[in-house]
């Protein structure tokens, strides 16, 4: 008795150490976040150098997490929610891992954006906008994460449907300039990827929250509808 449950306590320490790995992963992608939109906003070359440079540590993370869940299913051959939770782990840092890849593309981007020779440079209201409600995004994501609260995906998908609608918008303001001074084609083709690149973001931070309700749901609402998402969770 007194192994088994010594044993179940050690499981319970792994998996725990496996969530607090995902939320430092979590952190370092915010971090990355704001550094790519301010080094765009600012034209800062060193902050875009460094969001690049430090890709590699979220791509470590990623990783050595990953082999912390292969481990814990070939020791512990979890069954039911503690399975769940453990497959839960690895699509969130896959999602985590491509929110970072794209907060480095725009860190290029922006050195790109801000060479020497450019004709004209935009504002970059729209685009700070965007990378706030993604930033948030993931942030109600990653605390959806820690608590094991499913409710957070209705809000998620909201704000996702938000970004979605500020893209299509920025899409259309871009080529309305483009049109009007072809001179500026190549920089705002430029800041359309940067867009893009959100709205990517907010794709996986969605990714992310439906996950949650699959550990505590049972329920994959994966490519289902906001109405779907929000009866299964409330």
């Amino acid at each position: 008795m007194m192994l088994s449950e010594h044993t179940y306590k050690q499981f319970d320490a792994e998996l725990e150490s496996v969530r607090a790995n995902v939320l430092k992963m979590g952190g370092l992608v915010e971090e990355q976040i704001t550094n790519a939109i301010e080094a765009l906003v600012s034209a800062d070359a060193d902050l875009a150098d460094r969001v690049d440079a430090n890709d590699h540590n979220v791509n470590a993370l990623e990783v050595a997490i990953d082999e912390e869940c292969t481990h814990i299913i070939a020791r512990r051959q979890p069954t039911a929610s503690d399975l769940r939770m453990v497959m839960m782990v690895v699509k969130t840092i896959t999602d985590l891992e491509r929110i970072g890849d794209e907060a480095a593309k725009i860190a290029r981007m922006s050195k790109l954006i801000h060479q020497a020779g450019r004709i004209t440079l935009p504002r970059f209201n729209e685009v700070k906008y965007m990378g706030g409600l993604v930033l948030d995004m993931l942030r109600k994501a990653l605390d959806g994460f820690a608590r094991l609260d499913a409710t957070k995906a209705v809000e998620i998908a909201r704000q996702d449907q938000t970004v979605d609608e500020e893209f299509r918008l920025n899409l259309r303001h871009l080529i309305t300039y483009m049109m009007e001074d072809p001179r500026t084609i190549s920089v705002f083709i430029d800041i359309l990827f940067v867009t893009k690149a959100i709205e990517r973001m907010g794709d996986h931070a969605k990714n992310m929250s439906e996950y949650v309700v699959y550990m505590v749901k049972g329920k994959d609402v994966r490519h289902t509808s906001l109405e779907e998402i929000e009866k299964e969770v409330m």
